[in-house]
């Protein structure tokens, strides 16, 4: 159960980039409602994947997972570029997160 309680937070937390950045510094009323909504969600449901992930694997696993989850959809919706350097960048996320989990932490 700790692994979707993640998932859900990685979601919400995703949610939380792309809806700040479209909410002009708190001046769009709707999409800083959803910024603030979606950090409080993904906050929690953290909060739940943390009773069985150590914080500081939980924790590195939730934001490197959401960042790379954010890059890309910036890639494929929001016309930002991935270039080698970001590509390699994301490949050593992903061998983090992978490196965490074979440490059987979780």
């Amino acid at each position: 159960m700790h692994w979707l309680y993640l998932a859900i937070a990685v979601a919400f937390e995703t949610t939380v980039a792309i809806a700040a950045g479209k909410a002009e510094g708190f001046k769009n009323r709707k999409w800083t409602a959803i910024t603030l909504l979606s950090g409080a969600a993904a906050t929690f449901f953290l909060s739940k994947a943390l009773l069985t992930f150590e914080v500081g694997v939980g924790y590195a696993l939730w934001t490197s997972v959401a960042g790379v989850g954010i890059t890309v959809i910036g890639a494929l919706f929001f016309a930002q570029r991935l270039n080698l350097h970001k590509l390699i960048g994301i490949a050593l996320v992903i061998g983090g997160v992978v490196g965490l989990q074979l440490s059987g932490s979780a």
